[in-house]
């Protein structure tokens, strides 16, 4: 039996197969049998079909007053997370009452935000103020590690923006001090503790909604610059000169990459876990060659895998600072959590789809509870750990870091 050999692809073939494939569809379209190839797919090829998609609204939790009250206070707000962490210490119960910060610009917006907190010059007067049960820190990126330190020797707990540690010689004496002092070294991985869709999706799989979790897919997109409608994301102003350099931001995936290992590390209920492969470029700011703008990596637990991609190329279309997504594959099914907006269809960000052996859902979580702040304040009232695992927060951070120290850099140029 002879068979044609076909031959080189020419734009000539090219041309003659999209005009064969517009004319097929133009034949079909005209009979009435495109029908079978679009919404009738499954019952023109014989699939089985399941039930109807479902809309859900996910409701509030009933308002519930603190359990507890706390006295904190803030000591660096070089990034504008620390507005955010406030408002969930103080959904706890807590109470703001000192604060330092080394920024002039952030202390004058601090102080007109906060008009009736106290505005203290140095450091030492926020740590060793002993009304002070606990100390949030947004201050340059490689010096949080120290204030959680000093903080802890001094008997309060403490919560870090991420990244909460950038070198493993901090990690090593912050794992050190919690040993010799029994304080809590919190991180506030805020783009799975302060997002409702996050937090129903973990909800969902400890209900086993999708069977055992197998893998987390992570896409982290992020932008430099916002404008005014950039909030306390971090864009809203002019980005400082320890942005740009990542022995003071820690490098892409010690930075933004740290929301996301935590993200693999809870979903999957790893408990220990190794960097497979990382790799780190500056595609397109050669002015700034101390930054990347794009890392990925690949993970391995001993209950699932991961793979994390960040970048800063969000681009100004989008509205938002990022289309963040996170895809949770399960042994029974699968989440996708589209967290902070559904890109050309609505500008509403806590869009959670899951789908199992029975049906797809689609869950509005935009009103969802958040409740990491309650629980924080009672894990430093009550000496527990129930809003965050202090084992793996600090693994997060160990990952982190060991991902941008041993990341292959690329010479990728656009």
């Amino acid at each position: 039996m002879q068979h044609s050999t076909p031959g080189p692809i020419t734009a000539e073939r090219v041309r003659n197969k999209s005009t064969d494939r517009r004319t097929l569809l133009q034949t079909l379209g005209a009979t009435g049998a495109l029908s079978a190839f679009a919404g009738g797919a499954g019952a023109a090829f014989g699939v089985p079909q399941t039930e109807t998609a479902t809309q859900e609204v996910l409701q509030p939790g009933p308002e519930v007053k603190p359990k507890h009250s706390i006295r904190f206070g803030v000591c660096g707000m070089s990034h504008d997370h620390i507005h955010g962490m406030i408002k969930a210490i103080e959904r706890g119960g807590g109470e703001l009452v000192t604060a330092w910060g080394a920024e002039p610009d952030k202390r004058a917006t601090f102080a007109k935000r906060y008009p009736n907190v106290k505005m203290v010059e140095r450091q030492a007067a926020v740590l060793d103020d002993p009304s002070l049960q606990l100390v949030l820190s947004s201050h340059i990126a490689n010096e949080r590690a120290d204030i959680g330190v000093r903080a802890m020797k001094r008997g309060k707990d403490f919560l870090a923006d991420k990244p909460g540690i950038t070198t493993l010689e901090d990690l090593a004496l912050v794992r050190q001090t919690i040993a010799e002092t029994g304080r809590i070294y919190g991180i506030m991985y805020s783009e799975r503790l302060e997002v409702p869709a996050a937090v129903h999706a973990g909800e969902l799989i400890k209900q086993g909604a999708i069977g055992k979790v197998i893998q987390t897919i992570n896409i982290a997109p992020h932008q430099i610059q916002q404008g005014v409608a950039g909030g306390d994301a971090g864009g809203a102003s002019i980005r400082p000169d320890w942005f740009w350099n990542d022995k003071q931001f820690g490098g892409i995936l010690c930075d933004i990459g740290s929301h996301q290992v935590d993200q693999f590390l809870y979903y999957t209920g790893s408990t220990s876990a190794e960097v497979v492969a990382s790799q780190i470029a500056n595609v397109h700011h050669p002015d700034r060659p101390h930054f990347q703008d794009f890392g990925d990596m690949m993970l391995r637990g001993n209950q699932g895998f991961g793979y994390v991609r960040l970048d800063w190329f969000t681009p100004d279309g989008l509205g938002t600072w990022g289309d963040g997504r996170l895809f949770i594959l399960g042994t029974e099914g699968y989440i996708e959590a589209r967290k902070y907006t559904n890109v050309a269809v609505s500008k509403q960000g806590n869009n959670l789809y899951v789908v199992d052996g029975k049906r797809a859902r689609y869950i509005d979580c935009s009103h969802g509870p958040l409740p990491f702040g309650p629980e924080f304040v009672a894990d430093i009232v009550e000496r527990t750990h129930h809003a965050q695992d202090q084992e793996q927060c600090l693994l997060a951070a160990e990952l982190s870091i060991r991902a941008q120290q041993n990341a292959t850099r690329v010479p990728l140029k656009v």
